[in-house]
């Protein structure tokens, strides 16, 4: 194998090994991102008790 040949394969490896990790932590930081929305502004008061929500314990 010649060296630029191994050049391009260490390049390559590395470029797929920074994608996986791009692509993981993008899929993460997706998953935990808090969806929020305003309530409607109305004249009903607004609940004093919130709704549970499971603990995202991975």
């Amino acid at each position: 194998m010649s060296l630029t040949m191994a050049i391009f394969l260490l390049v390559g490896a590395w470029l797929s090994v920074a994608a996986a990790m791009l692509w993981g932590v993008l899929r993460i930081a997706r998953r935990h991102h808090p969806h929020h929305t305003l309530p409607k502004q109305t004249g009903e008061p607004i609940p004093t008790r919130r709704s549970r929500r499971h603990a995202n314990a991975h």
